[in-house]
This record gives C-alpha cells, structure tokens and sequence, in this order.
C-alpha cells in the first residue's frame, strides 16, 4: 500500500473546504480558508497547507475560532482602516479588509489595514501577492502566539512574527518576500515532529535555554531569532505594529495556535498599501524591471520566490502528495 496520496489542488481544496463545513465553519469563511490551504501546498510551503487542516477544524468544533461569526469593518480616518475578526479566522477578516483597504489605496497613495482579534493567518505572502497582483506595493506585519525569547533571554515573549513584502511587476509574477523574524517558521519544527526528522542545529533551543536538534524539544522551548539579535528587534517591532497598535493580544497573552488550551488567541495583522503611480507615475515598473534584471543577472543569484514559482507550476500540471495517514486523518473529520 502506498504512503503517499496524490491530490489535484482542486482536490486539496475541496477536501480542506468539505472539512472545514464538517467542523461548523460557515462557507464564506470556509472558502477563504480551503483557498490559502490550497496556495500553501501549491507553493511548497507544506507547513501551512493540509497538515494544518486538522488543527483548524478541530479549533472550529471546540470554539477556540468562531468559526461563524462575521468580521467588522471600521473606518478610523480615510485611509486608515480597521476589521475585528471577532476571534474567528483572520481569511475572511483580511477579505473583508481588503475590498476597503484598495479603494482607499488608490485614491490617497497609501492606506494602512489593521486586523485585531483573529486566528493565525496562515502565508503571510499569499495575502500581500494580492495586493500586488492589483497593481500595490505592500507590506504585511503579522504577530503569533510565543516563540522567541528577547534577545539574552530563555522565556518565549514574542511570536515568530513574520513580514511580508509585495511589488508588482509587469509581465512577471509579483515579487513576494516573506520570512519570519525566527530563523525558520515555527511550522517547519511542526512539520518536522510529524515526520519524526530531527530539525538543523540552529533552529530551536530547548526549555533550559538549550541548542537542540529535537522539534518536540524546540516546541516546547524558543525559536532561534533570525540574525541574533537583529531578528529579536525585527520581532519586538512586528508585536508593535500587529499586536500593540491594532489592540490585539501580545504575543506572551496569546494562546496557542497548535492545541484547545487558553481560548481564542486574537493575535494581530498589520497591513500598509501605497499606490506606486501616485509616487512615481508609470515610471515604476520600468524602474523595478531594471533593479530585479541586475540583481539576476549574476548567475549565482536567485530572485526571491522563484522556488515558490517553479513549486507552483509544478503542482498545477502534476498536483501534489500527502501522506496516507494525514490524509485518512482529514477525511475522518468529514463523518
């Protein structure tokens, strides 16, 4: 018997979209969420796609997400927008956002997005590649539940707070920057402990303060700040920008992502769109194309999101697999 699964990512979205209703989401929310689940495995970016599916679902059924309660918009100045999420998923509050957050865009050249009370959002990328493909440059600032210890410290304070970065480009995908202030995502020491692969030493330390190579052991423990203590400022400034200014919970209040312990966690995103043509006219893209045709032109050098992109093309010709087990998992929450 095979170990791997083949899905189609119309599979992989119908099967995320079938469990999510099973477990009480109402079908606007999810769709959002099946969609990005779907991005994610198309990507690469297997941390975030199926293998996430059964927490949701299991944080749908227990309340730890209102799973059917509907976002709120609220515009706090003209181009200063605000959703509450309500503690239900940050997809369809971002969503909603965003059909604000553009007009706005467009009309004053920059406008700034702040999404309080919601659930984890899953590919910062995905949500900023949005506003890019709409013609904006965008920057997403999003904090999570504890990971990473200030900087000398053992004690998780902030999350792995990730930022995210999109520009539009003229007859090429969005470029698309996305990295947590953690040296890895937090995900990837979960996808690790699943597959039962020790993770790179680096990585985590364990809870004494200790390098380990163990994901279990890191998850109970802190994340590595990416670049010493250049990653810890990087996180303390998301936690501002997502946590503090948008109201939402600091990362040390919010509960976790990965069990049903603490309530909601009503963790924060942060999102500024500025409107290159109000800045430089049409002289944007011929501008860009010129700094991204010199960066790749030293052979060594590769774009920011290019496996991203050959992932992508490749799942959409052939699709992708998953294991049997995880598969067998998610479809036992369809009963």
């Amino acid at each position: 018997m095979s170990e791997e699964i083949a899905l189609s990512l119309a599979d992989v979205e119908a099967l995320a979209y079938a469990a999510l209703c099973a477990s009480g989401t109402n079908t606007n929310h999810a769709h959002s969420v099946a969609r990005s689940i779907a991005s994610a495995e198309a990507d690469g970016i297997r941390s975030h796609g199926l293998l996430r599916l059964p927490v949701y679902c299991e944080h749908a059924r227990s309340g730890k997400v209102a799973c059917s309660v509907e976002p709120e918009l609220s515009r706090l100045a003209s181009a200063a927008l605000r959703v509450d999420a309500r503690d239900g998923f940050a997809h369809p509050a971002i969503d909603l956002g965003f059909r604000a957050l553009v007009p706005a865009t467009k009309q004053h050249g920059v406008a700034a997005l702040a999404i309080t009370h919601s659930y984890n959002c899953g590919v910062v990328g995905q949500h900023v590649e949005q506003l890019a493909e709409l013609g904006l440059v965008a920057l997403a600032f999003v904090n999570t539940p504890a990971a990473i210890a200030a900087w000398g410290g053992k004690k998780p304070l902030f999350g792995t707070n990730p930022v995210a970065f999109a520009a539009p480009r003229t007859a090429q995908p969005a470029l698309v920057i996305d990295q947590s202030s953690s040296v890895v995502a937090r995900g990837e020491l979960m996808l690790h402990a699943a597959q039962e692969r020790p993770i790179p030493a680096g990585w985590a330390l364990d809870e004494h303060g200790q390098p380990t190579t163990d994901p279990r052991a890191g998850l109970r423990g802190s994340m590595l700040p990416a670049g010493g203590y250049k990653g810890a400022g990087i996180a303390l400034i998301v936690e501002i920008l997502a946590a503090v200014l948008t109201g939402a919970s600091l990362s040390f209040q919010a509960s976790s992502f990965a069990d049903n312990l603490g309530g909601p966690p009503r963790t924060g995103q942060f999102f500024i769109a500025l409107a290159p043509e109000v800045f430089l006219g049409g002289q944007f893209t011929q501008r860009i194309e010129q700094l991204l045709d010199e960066v790749a032109s030293d052979p060594e050098v590769r774009l920011p999101g290019q496996k991203r992109l050959a992932a992508r093309k490749r799942a959409a010709g052939e699709g992708i697999s998953i294991p049997r087990a995880l598969h067998e998992r998610i479809r036992a929450l369809l009963d």
